[in-house]
């Protein structure tokens, strides 16, 4: 049978590249000095733990040169030694030389040095012979009367595990522990005995508990700690004691100094007790962690409590919303944007009509805060502001008539006047654009504050925005519509572009004295080809660049900046939209003709200036095709559309459709796309039960559990935590699709078979099998080795090696088998990021009575599939563009598959990949024989995987084509995700 008692309790880093000599360690040992000897005893403990046979009579030279050192580096290495060192013979019985060691420890038991006794007693615990403890018995009894806490304290934890292990050596072990309580002093002793008589007789620790029940206030933080946790064992088990206890627990509450026991008392109160009064100290109790806690982990550890609360307490809801402030306090005093965001998250679910117009005016001065330099660093501020915008938005889309518009727009209006946030700006954009469209009733303030600080903006993205929100909603009068026009022809400046822009040039150059035509020619004679960033030619003339330096770049209107100085040609195209739509609703709105022709000729010079601007030698880029092509139609459209031959009704109409009625349904499509995401989201980003159980089914052969079946002694086991852990933790159920024979293999899929990996081959001398166990961060393995040879195999050891970012933290011990005997070993693994896993390695062992080198059999590896760290997850299209930028690795995946269905293909890839496709379902409906997706996932390590689809179909029979383009941060996640889609690719069946 398997020996598996040779288990050293403590981690040793073994060296194995120390040449070790059995002769040169019996010398260190017997003649070397202090260091020598205790160079020897390493080498001799790493001999053993790599599984080496142990010379018997090196016994013998311990216990004669080592066990009598007084030397505390020897003292503690022996301790490590009698832990791993073989016991018993080979017939099972103790070795006669054990009984010199039991004496020498028994000494060690009664030095007058508190340590050597304190760490004799933890050696004691490791012991698993009770003919060495036996006689120690007597002398651990008199150590718990010593004076120091060391000793006492470790004399505890010697007669629990020698109680646990041999109760018949130590019968009477609850008893004294429980007189030992009564007069001990010290919290750790207290603490120890306590814990002991919790797990070994929970009637006595009752029976002391509710002797000092009135005192657990002045107790130690450690003993409070598992005096809350028995309470709540009790109450677990046996609800009529709660009464009792719900009184101790509250005073915990308010008279705890510590955190965590607080924390607890908390916990367990509101397991206790459901009532308004047990909920609201509770919650008030966890809030005031949060604040005074600096610690970033503990208050994310917390703020889950919180949100637990609201979704699994009936009423705790109602008390949150009451202590909706309290919570906003956090955010004053948390510095990591992971807890902001918390607290934003769950008040957003506690805001109503009553507290919304408070959480407002709060958040109006977090946005103030984070405008202030010195409240924290600028990457953390724009985060934290963009935070903050989001939960307005989305409280304004949900209490729009609660809120107080005006005080809002004031303060996110000033965001857009800050050029260095740009992604802030731009969500404050997105509100005004969605309020507006939600909200008709406020669109003429909300225009109207827009027309106010649209000369202030200096950003492009943000006036382009700012532009179409004109353009789209301003049709209300034809004196808007003249407001709007005169905004934007002052933000171009004088008009035309060039032609201004040459005279300015001309006044230059002749108040300096300089002949203006001779130097004008000559100046845009003067080019330099430069190489722009998209790789294209660009001629810049002398003539721009003296313009730039001479004129400062605040002077110049906004719009003309964009266009003269930065070649921000695509603005061009927003305003020639925009011009578009004021035209067609001026001509309804106004019933002068001549003022029509005026409107729509100043809108035609003002795009025929952005064209002759993008085709002069004035900017550094000229305008690219697309744009001009879509300037250009824009301004064909201008210049028929008074003209009644070029334009019939039915075209007239047409226009107007497209223009005024299409872009609006756009708008509105897109909005709703985006709530059917949220919705969709909801049940994923919310950590209620209900909504969890709602999809659960449970098969006919599960366990079943009747409490009132259950033993008492393990009662306390099946409670509220671990059924929620188990809730958490479950998988999902088998479900079958097409006949029975379906069922049966996706119940096998879910079983442990579907994971059982064969290692050797059948006619090998040893079989092995492993079945491989996934848990997030560790790997476990439990492998199955057989013996099917008629010898004993000696020192069976199994050893592995791994490929990856991954380390072997447990290594198996040396067993031995019999004829024909089997024995089942546990390794475990530790993963630190998601990447494609292998494991590899052999078995060794030596048989009985042979004198031949040991004989090894070489493993098959074990593959671990990346798919079980990586979950499918959600963003914005704003965060997938910053991620795809920021992210350096990128690895290129050619399609290649027998699919010939593009949507078919998609969810194939989503099925395999585990990825959330991040496009809307509408976006990729229709047959237009191409298809681009954004998917995006995360793994269990936080790692972020983007991909992007880029798929198409030549004809119809034809399989789909094209590529995939991965991204991530770390090379390993982009490298296995890719390796992931080709093999699935292969296995992929046409539709």
């Amino acid at each position: 049978m398997a020996t598996t008692d040779s288990v050293c309790y403590t981690l040793i880093n073994v060296e194995t590249d120390d040449n070790i000599n059995e002769v040169t360690i019996r010398n260190d040992i017997e003649k070397g000095d202090t260091k020598a000897k205790a160079s020897a005893l390493k080498k001799l403990i790493y001999m053993i733990l790599n599984g080496e046979k142990f010379p018997p009579n090196m016994l013998m030279f311990v216990i004669r040169y080592l066990l009598p050192s007084n030397d505390h580096q020897i003292k503690k290495l022996l301790l490590i030694f009698w832990e791993i060192v073989p016991k018993r013979g080979p017939d099972g019985k103790l070795l006669h030389e054990m009984i010199l060691v039991c004496d020498a420890y028994r000494k060690d038991l009664q030095h007058p040095n508190e340590y050597i006794r304190g760490s004799t007693l933890r050696f004691l615990c490791k012991l698993k012979e009770p003919e060495l403890l036996e006689p120690l018995l007597p002398t651990i009894r008199t150590c718990l009367e010593h004076r120091h806490s060391y000793v006492r304290r470790n004399a505890v934890l010697a007669i629990f595990k020698i109680f646990v292990n041999f109760e018949f050596l130590i019968p009477d072990a609850p008893e004294l522990v429980l007189d030992f309580l009564s007069r001990e002093s010290d919290a750790s002793c207290k603490r120890n005995a306590f814990l002991m008589l919790i797990h070994l007789d929970q009637k006595k620790a009752l029976d002391y508990l509710n002797s000092c029940l009135e005192q657990i206030g002045s107790f130690n933080e450690i003993l409070q700690l598992v005096i809350v946790e028995l309470i709540y064992k009790v109450c677990i088990s046996n609800p009529s004691e709660r009464s009792k206890f719900i009184r101790a627990i509250y005073n915990l509450l308010s008279s705890s100094t510590s955190a965590s026991v607080r924390y607890e008392a908390a916990a367990t109160l509101i397991t206790l007790s459901q009532a308004p009064t047990a909920l609201k100290a509770a919650a008030n109790c966890f809030i005031d962690i949060c604040v005074k806690e600096s610690d970033n982990n503990v208050k994310l550890i917390v703020l889950d409590r919180l949100i637990s609360l609201k979704d699994t307490a009936s009423g705790a809801e109602r008390v949150l919303q009451d202590s909706l402030m309290d919570i906003l306090r956090i955010l004053s005093v948390a510095t990591d944007l992971e807890v902001k965001q918390k607290v934003l998250n769950l008040s957003l679910d506690l805001i109503n009509s009553r507290n919304v117009e408070e959480f407002i005016q709060l958040l109006k001065k977090e946005i103030l805060k984070t405008q202030n330099e010195a409240h924290g660093t600028g990457d953390e501020n724009s985060k934290y502001c963009q935070m903050l915008v989001r939960t307005i938005h989305s409280i304004c889309m949900k209490y729009p008539e609660s809120v107080n518009l005006t005080n809002i727009l004031n303060t996110l209006f000033e965001l857009l006047l800050n050029k260095n946030d740009e992604s802030t700006a731009i969500l404050v954009i997105v509100f005004c654009r969605q309020y507006i469209s939600n909200n008709v009733q406020s669109k003429s303030f909300i225009l109207g504050k827009l027309l106010e600080i649209f000369p202030s903006i200096r950003n492009v993205k943000v006036h382009r925005g700012l532009i179409w929100i004109l353009g789209e909603f301003c049709d209300e009068t034809d004196v808007q519509l003249k407001e709007v026009l005169t905004l934007i022809k002052s933000s171009l400046g004088d008009l035309p572009i060039v032609e201004s822009e040459l005279n300015k040039l001309e006044e230059h150059e002749d108040g300096t004295g300089k002949d203006s035509n001779s130097n004008t020619i000559s100046h845009l004679a003067t080019s330099a080809k430069l190489v722009t960033a998209d790789g294209s030619y660009a001629t810049q003339s002398a003539l721009n660049v003296s313009n730039k330096s001479d004129v400062n770049e605040l002077s110049i209107p906004s719009l003309r900046n964009y266009l003269l100085n930065k070649s921000e040609f695509f603005i061009g195209t927003a305003l020639a939209n925009c011009l578009v739509k004021l035209a067609l609703r001026y001509k309804k709105l106004s019933q002068d003709p001549s003022s029509v022709n005026t409107f729509i000729a100043e809108c035609m010079l003002i795009l025929t200036s952005i064209l002759h601007l993008g085709k002069s030698k004035l900017v550094t880029q000229m305008i690219n095709e697309d744009d001009y092509e879509r300037v250009s139609l824009s301004l064909v459209i201008l210049i028929n559309i008074n003209s009644e031959k070029a334009i019939t009704p039915e075209i007239e109409q047409l226009m107007n459709a497209i223009f005024l009625k299409e872009t609006r349904s756009s708008l509105g499509s897109m909005l709703d796309n985006s709530k059917e995401g949220e919705i969709k989201l909801e049940p994923s980003s919310t950590s209620t039960p209900v909504a969890m159980n709602k999809n659960r089914k449970i098969e006919s052969d599960d366990h079943l559990t009747f409490s009132q079946l259950i033993n008492k002694a393990n009662e306390q086991i099946e409670n509220h935590f671990d059924v929620s852990l188990n809730q958490a933790i479950a998988g999902p159920t088998a479900t079958s699709t097409s006949g029975k024979g379906s069922m049966v293999n996706d119940l096998l899929s879910t079983s442990k078979l579907s994971k059982v990996t064969q290692l050797t081959g059948f006619s090998d001398p040893i079989y092995s099998e492993c079945y491989v166990n996934v848990n997030q961060y560790d790997i476990g393995l439990d492998v199955l080795i057989v013996n099917q040879t008629a010898d004993t195999l000696q020192n069976c050891t199994l050893e592995l090696s791994t490929i990856g970012d991954l380390k072997l933290v447990e290594k198996p011990q040396p067993i031995v088998l019999g004829p024909h005997d089997f024995a089942n070993v546990r390794a475990s693994i530790k993963v630190t990021s998601t990447e494609n896993v292998i494991i590899f390695g052999n078995i060794v062992y030596d048989i009985s009575g042979s004198t031949s080198d040991r004989n090894v059999v070489v493993l098959n590896d074990i593959y671990i599939d990346i798919m079980d760290y990586i979950i499918p997850a959600s963003c914005s299209d704003a965060q997938f563009r910053q991620m795809w930028a920021e992210f350096e690795w990128e690895n290129k995946v050619t399609v290649n598959t027998s699919i010939n269905d593009l949507l078919s293909y998609l969810n194939h890839l989503i099925k395999s990949t585990n990825m959330k496709c991040l496009t809307p379902q509408k976006s990729l409906s229709g047959n237009c024989g191409f298809l681009a997706a954004n998917l995006y996932a995360k793994s269990i390590f936080g790692e972020d995987a983007l991909a992007n689809v880029s798929i198409e179909k030549t004809s119809i029979d034809s399989p789909v084509t094209g590529h995939i383009r991965i991204r991530a941060k770390s090379q390993g996640m982009a490298l296995s995700l890719g390796d992931k889609i080709n093999t699935s690719q292969k296995t992929a069946k046409a539709a």
